[in-house]
């Protein structure tokens, strides 16, 4: 098909143009390039020594911080089992673990704890570092064939915040949807396991609100701290508790929360038998008395000892497999039976508090399933421990209810977010701590 535009032909003048520029310009490509390797091969100019310097010393100084051993403590490892783990010889370890003593008790160390070792590759390690979780950085420096030690803390800064929610599902599940920490449950549960029961109390549309600690450490959320004040209704039922002193927990008119024994020895399980004089044994095969309430959970829950005392015994009982017997002030005694194992230092004659691990829920002896068999007596007698009545502890004195009167009037008023949180009683009992790392520490509390 015919070119709708066709081409004109050039003059011969104008064509010889065109290929002499053309010429011309290779030309200068390739003298350009011959330049830029002859420019390449010479040496480049020298520095300001001052500058080499400089790039010098922070090239060893990256050098220097870079690990050249490192370790995590595991379970039931010794602070000079970590040092020999990073290449010291077992009396150099004990040196330097002996200089760590100014600064750490080697009992709160724990598993995952970090320690780093530095120093120039294949040398003696010259500065170890260990990392304690959420307390702070312990330094050992070798000086010769002794060591010195110095301590940072984590910076641990608060923020105060307050979350209302509506249960509808699990309690962790209702908290991530109202926009707080699922770790909150656990904080809450452990106010209020005296009157409620997590395990067969809670129902769908219960509300709360709570005030609570916004915790970080070096910049790093860890998740909620201490609660500060919190409401629970359950149906008719209202519940309130306010931190007044170190870590005490009072309802609104001063009565303290704390009882002789725990609601539940599991934070979290559910009822799969009830106490019963007449029960068919599902492996007996035939009717029997039940003692005690079964609770199911998952094999290795933590047990709870639900009130202070004494261990009587902790060892196999018969078709109660694992079990621990603890006795009580007043004439009471607990027992938890089917244990798949017992907490350290659980033995005959050992000492307990309310709330202690003292084992971990198993499927020993007759049982179809993990479970805990939970039971109460008191003077021989059997009791249902769904019907145990609590005993208080001792209420607030008479000269100090005034200013917890006003303290939990403040608390009432920042957890509806009608004002901001307020400053703790002059004389000390209220619940926020003394020290302050600097003036925004502890914030207005922010509605989430």
């Amino acid at each position: 098909m015919e070119n709708s535009f066709p081409a004109k032909k050039l003059p011969w003048a104008s064509r010889i143009g065109i290929f002499s520029l053309t010429f011309v310009s290779l030309a200068g490509v390739a003298a350009a390039e011959r330049e830029l390797r002859r420019s390449a091969e010479l040496p480049l100019p020298a520095l300001p020594i001052a500058f080499e310097k400089a790039a010098e010393a922070r090239a060893l100084s990256f050098v220097a911080a870079r690990p050249v051993a490192e370790v995590s403590l595991k379970r039931g490892q010794t602070l000079s089992d970590a040092l020999v783990g990073l290449g010291l010889d077992n009396a150099a370890a004990q040196v330097a673990s002996q200089a760590a003593l100014r600064y750490v008790d080697p009992r709160s160390l724990q598993p995952g704890d970090r320690f780093l070792a530095f120093g120039a590759s294949g040398s003696e390690r010259a500065t170890i570092e260990v990392a304690l979780n959420g307390r702070g950085q312990l330094r050992l420096d070798r000086k010769g064939e002794s060591w010195s030690s110095s301590w940072r803390p984590c910076e641990r800064s608060v923020r105060v915040r307050t979350l209302d929610g509506v249960l509808s599902g699990s309690l962790e599940g209702s908290i991530r949807t109202a926009g707080g920490n699922p770790m909150l449950a656990y904080r809450m549960s452990d106010v209020l396991q005296w009157d409620l029961d997590f395990n067969r109390d809670l129902q769908p549309g219960d509300r709360f609100s709570v005030l609570y600690e916004d915790v970080t450490l070096d910049g790093v959320p860890t998740g909620p701290g201490a609660v500060l004040a919190l409401r629970y209704s359950a149906g008719s039922r209202k519940l309130e508790a306010y931190r007044f002193g170190a870590a005490d927990y009072y309802d609104a008119e001063g009565r303290p929360l704390r009882k002789m024994f725990l609601k539940s020895p599991l934070p979290y399980s559910r009822v799969t038998s009830r106490f019963s004089t007449q029960r068919f044994h599902p492996i007996l095969k035939k009717v029997v008395p039940h003692w005690g309430i079964d609770l199911g959970a998952p094999i290795g829950t933590p047990v709870r000892a639900t009130a202070s005392g004494v261990v009587l015994s902790a060892g196999w009982d018969g078709g109660g497999g694992k079990a621990i017997k603890i006795r009580h002030p007043s004439g009471y005694i607990t027992g938890y039976l089917h244990l798949s194992r017992f907490a350290p230092e659980v033995h005959a004659g050992a000492r307990v508090g309310q709330g202690d691990v003292i084992g971990f829920v198993g499927q020993t002896g007759l049982a179809t399933g993990p479970h805990l068999d939970y039971r109460v007596q008191l003077r021989g007698s059997w009791l249902d421990p769904m019907s145990l009545k609590a005993v208080e502890a001792p209420v607030i004195a008479q000269k100090e209810l005034p200013d917890f009167k006003a303290w939990r009037d403040s608390l009432r008023a920042s957890l509806t977010g009608s004002a901001a949180l307020p400053t703790a009683p002059s004389r000390g009992k209220g619940l926020l701590p003394a020290r302050r790392e600097a003036p925004d520490v502890v914030a207005a509390a922010a509605r989430r």
